[in-house]
């Protein structure tokens, strides 16, 4: 209330002093102008009245005719008189000019105070704006303040929380180093332990060695004494047990039969292996036959794998079975031996398109990725889904088995590779790659390194027994797909620019580089493969064509059947012949002719 009286009385003094600075300056002016209009009034008056003399002169003149003294005096009044009307009649003139600059200058200060009573409203328009406007602020202010301290109690709360965080973290990483010391202790002692057991191998097989090299001797001197026929006898023994045991080392009964039965189970395995000759899958026996077999351009198979485009492909380790995955979002098993264009089994669960499958070395469980950001774990036997691993906050590319069938790692677009426990079905363990990961493979069944490449154009390798990354290997393009050979020793890249390279991982150097003038990759995720023995890769086309070159960096043929794009291709780890799927639904079965 005192601030609105304050207001008023402010308002009050500025219109007195308005009123003060506009009205005095004029005041004389007004005055002057008043006793001028008084002035002009009397000489109206005054010239009335000698008016009114001089016609009564005149008639008087007129009608007399008196002496002529009188009529001179007369004239000469009448002259002054006139004289003096027309002094007056000049005065007035004068006045009357006076007055009309006085209106004038009256009519130039009224139009002046009535800009200055704009400028005044104004004025107090934007006063009130400016009212407004403080009252407005003020009260922002306030809620600023009331912000503000809330803002300090928030800020005294979370750097209470931060304290105890860091006690909490310098806590864990205390027990993360003593577990840490305690893992490599238990590691030195496994390490330990392998080698007492390795040495107590190896003296076991030099006393086995020893023993059977005393019996033989033994039994050649006993053939030496005996008679030629039992010397006969005795070799004959001899040799077929060198056949059963292939090698020739034992000579009871008990080891000729271990051996004998060892023999037939090799022989079992090489069948189903390598086939019969009739079978469009026999490779010609042995793996001599591998280093010098023809390449696999006869199409054995072609059948519809997928409603839409196919990404995925790979043989199981043991059966004549693949694995295809596509953008349908299922995972389908084909059984190839049976020659069978209808899918063995159909395993489903994911939510999008499925970007990679793998089999343990078994072939009892197949993982899948998928672009709905997990990765899922089934069983071959009965197509049951088994685990469901997300995590990832971006499409899951690749996947391998690590300690099977007990751990899982998967590469993501993500940035980063996650460890997966498949009795607890959690990640264990997060590796931050710093970008975008295409694929990844394993060094062994420990996977003790894993080898991954990535969209920045490099292949890193993880170390997962010492948390140590080693060495990048820096590539011109982005890298689609890694393979590694069975000794783990050579590795085949694909590269976005067209190429694939061949690294020896002994020297960590890329030794070769295969490419073509009609060679493009169709895609980020295009998978190339090396054959069982490593002797020859193959990789699929934006062209439809499948081509295929010897490690000496020669190319041996092209593969046609595919009317577009090749995605994937998988060589089969157990006889020559060629998986391959692509952007036209179709996949293809390539053997020898």
């Amino acid at each position: 209330m005192a601030q609105e009286e304050e207001y008023r009385q402010d308002i009050i003094n500025r219109l007195r002093e308005r009123n003060r600075r506009d009205v005095l300056p004029f005041k004389e002016i007004i005055q002057q102008n008043n006793r001028l209009l008084d002035n002009v009034a009397q000489l109206k008056s005054d010239n009335l009245k000698i008016s009114v003399e001089n016609e009564q002169l005149r008639t008087a003149i007129s009608t007399g005719g008196g002496g002529g003294k009188d009529s001179t005096a007369a004239q000469l009044a009448i002259a002054a008189l006139e004289k003096k009307l027309l002094a007056q009649q000049e005065e007035l003139t004068g006045l009357h000019k006076r007055k009309g600059e006085n209106s004038q200058l009256i009519v130039d200060l009224n139009i002046k105070m009535e800009k200055q009573q704009q400028i005044i409203a104004s004025k107090e328009q934007s006063l009130a704006e400016q009212k407004n406007t403080n009252a407005s602020l003020k009260a922002e202010n306030q809620m600023l303040k009331s912000s503000l301290e809330e803002l300090k109690n928030l800020n005294t709360t979370l750097r209470d929380e931060y304290t105890a965080l860091q006690l909490a973290f310098s806590a864990l990483e205390d027990k993360l180093r003593s577990v840490q010391d305690e893992n490599r202790r238990l590691l030195d002692r496994l390490m330990h332990y392998k080698a007492k057991d390795a040495d107590k191998l190896n003296e076991e097989n030099e006393s086995f060695i020893r023993k059977r090299s005393d019996k033989l001797k033994r039994e050649l001197e006993d053939a030496v004494r005996e008679p030629n026929s039992s010397f006969t006898h005795h070799r004959n023994s001899s040799g077929s047990s060198i056949h059963g045991g292939a090698g020739g080392d034992a000579y009871d009964d008990s080891d000729r039969d271990t051996l004998s039965g060892d023999h037939n189970i090799e022989t079992g395995c090489d069948a189903e292996m390598y086939g019969t000759p009739q079978d469009p899958f026999h490779t010609g026996g042995g793996m001599g036959s591998y280093m010098k077999s023809a390449n696999p351009t006869n199409i054995y198979m072609k059948f519809e794998a997928h409603e839409t485009e196919s990404h995925a492909v790979r043989w199981a380790p043991i059966e004549r079975v693949i694995a295809t995955g596509g953008a349908d979002r299922k995972v389908k098993l084909w059984d190839v031996g049976k020659g069978s264009t209808e899918p063995r089994s159909v395993l489903g669960g994911s939510s999008a398109g499925i970007n990679s499958v793998d089999f343990d070395s078994t072939g009892t469980y197949i993982i899948g990725t998928s672009n709905d950001y997990g990765a899922r774990v089934w069983t071959v036997a009965d197509n049951r889904l088994r685990h469901t691993l997300t995590g990832h906050s971006g499409k899951v590319m690749a996947a391998k088995y690590i300690q099977e069938p007990v751990k899982v790692v998967t590469g993501s677009h993500d940035r980063t590779l996650k460890i997966w426990d498949l009795r607890s079905i959690a990640c264990i363990e997060t590796k931050f790659a710093g970008s975008s990961c295409n694929d990844l493979v394993t060094s062994d069944s420990l996977g003790s390194t894993i080898i991954s490449g990535h969209y920045d154009k490099k292949i890193r390798f993880w170390d997962i027994r010492t948390e140590k990354q080693a060495d990048d290997i820096l590539m011109n393009a982005k890298i689609t797909s890694l393979d590694l050979s069975k000794d783990c020793n050579y590795l085949i890249c694909s590269v976005r620019d067209d190429t694939i390279k061949l690294l020896d991982l002994r020297k960590n150097q890329v030794i070769s580089t295969f490419s073509n003038e009609h060679f493009k990759l169709s895609c980020d995720w295009a998978r190339a493969s090396f054959n069982m023995n490593a002797t020859k890769i193959a990789c699929g086309s934006s062209d439809g064509v499948i081509y295929i070159w010897n490690v000496m960096g020669n190319l041996e043929c092209e593969l046609k059947g595919h009317a577009s794009a090749v995605n994937a291709v998988s060589w089969s780890p157990n006889f020559n012949a060629l998986a391959s799927v692509g952007k036209g639904k179709k996949c293809l079965i390539y053997t020898e002719s």
